[in-house]
């Protein structure tokens, strides 16, 4: 088979090229940005996604420079505790649970295909923007300008072409470029990196308060960054209100636009305005996603990862919803005859499977539990959470997420022994 030509470097791309060279099958990586550098902030690998990356060997690379998640806790925006679940190795999983930056992610990847791929450096080209795709029947072609003077490179062809190109993803706009912008939630964020020290127990996923009144995710993805033990912690606010800019990752945030509603966060346990305050650099982003496509492949040119799919980050998913598309193409690419008929597979397998979890996180993702606590207390503080909501209730809510994304523990266990 000739090469697979992979529009974007980011996780998406990275992990279909090292998924890809596992099974033979050679890939080129074009990637609109002028370097791979360690840029954005954290994310969260759950255990589908890090079995999938300790399939390809990558478990000890990835322990190294993220923090092994211990557990998942809900405040309400008091400080009060709400609920506590352990998660990956620490829930019985056969894998375990990551927070890591992006970068560090991204730099894992890129190192490993690098050193697995022949040429490596020669398969992974920067500063190439995609402007368009061609297919026939008999291969793909992806056309290029230089990212920075708008010069004409020369293109690319190959077995197939995958847009990994993003939630503006060009790939996407040439088959469905009537569908608008992406959709705003009406809840915008706030991210950001704190030294700090350690919180909780020491490795905690943290969600605290809710959307209408400001609500915080808060997790470690590096440990002991200073000589104090310190960690870096990763923080995103997301408040509701109808101000918000275009989506851009790299958007610089102002802390006077949203500081004051979380200006009284101050718990026993963490100062959350305090934490807020001490971060280095605040990015903006809007919460968004996009509609279900009826379809992804067209010919030999395909989608995966937010170009296929942009969903909410509410439920620490958007990687592993990518990382699993790279294994479901690679495998569809190996087992089967031919290149369209692999691609319109991938599509069966993941197509479905991928609304699914969009729908879910618009509107039953993990953090559904703190909104339910919320209109029953009225936003105040309670007495005992058991008089409001029930350890089943919470742990029904929580389960009933993971079985859709794709990542409870009996379906995962039963795919790890295959």
């Amino acid at each position: 088979m000739d090469d697979v030509i992979i529009v974007g470097g980011g996780i998406g791309g990275l992990t279909l090229a090292l998924m890809l060279h596992q099974r033979g099958i050679g890939a080129r990586v074009h990637e609109a940005a002028p370097a791979i550098k360690p840029i954005g902030v954290g994310i969260s690998l759950l255990p589908h996604a890090s079995r999938e990356l300790g399939l390809l060997g990558l478990a000890d690379a990835l322990g190294e420079v993220a923090v092994t998640t211990r557990d998942s806790r809900f405040f309400n925006r008091f400080g009060q505790f709400v609920y506590s679940e352990p998660v990956g190795r620490y829930a019985g999983y056969d894998w375990p649970q990551f927070q890591i930056h992006r970068g560090d992610l991204q730099q894992v990847l890129y190192r490993a295909y690098l050193d697995r791929a022949a040429g490596g450096a020669e398969r992974v080209l920067t500063g190439h923007r995609c402007t368009g795709t061609d297919s026939d029947a008999r291969g793909a072609t992806a056309h290029f300008v230089d990212s920075a003077t708008g010069r004409a490179l020369p293109s690319t062809r190959g077995a197939a072409v995958v847009g990994c190109d993003g939630i503006h993803s060009v790939v996407r706009r040439q088959f469905f470029g009537d569908e608008g912008p992406p959709v705003y939630s009406g809840v915008n964020m706030w991210r950001g990196t704190t030294t700090w020290e350690p919180f909780l127990s020491g490795s905690t996923y943290l969600r605290a308060g809710w959307l209408t009144v400001g609500k915080m995710v808060i997790y470690p993805i590096r440990h002991n960054v200073d000589s104090q033990g310190r960690q870096m912690v990763n923080w995103v606010a997301e408040v509701q209100t109808d101000r918000y800019n275009e989506q851009d990752w790299d958007r610089v945030g102002r802390l006077e636009d949203f500081h004051h509603v979380f200006a009284d966060w101050t718990f026993d346990w963490l100062d959350v305005a305090g934490l807020i305050r001490g971060a280095e650099q605040i990015l903006e982003y809007p919460m968004v996603d996009r509609d279900p496509l009826p379809r992804w492949t067209h010919g030999r040119v395909t989608l995966l990862g937010d170009a296929a799919h942009p969903m909410y980050p509410r439920g620490s998913n958007g990687a592993g919803q990518a990382i699993l598309d790279a294994r479901a193409l690679a495998d569809c690419l190996q087992s089967h005859p031919s290149v369209p008929e692999a691609l319109q597979a991938y599509e069966r397998q993941r197509l479905a499977a991928t609304a699914a979890v969009v729908h879910a996180s618009r509107n039953a993702p993990p953090d559904v539990i703190l909104k339910t606590v919320h209109e029953r207390t009225g936003d105040r503080p309670f007495g005992r959470i058991e008089d409001v909501i029930t350890t089943e209730e919470m742990a029904s809510l929580s389960d009933s997420y993971k079985r859709v994304a794709g990542y409870d523990r009996e379906s995962l266990s039963s795919r790890t022994r295959q």
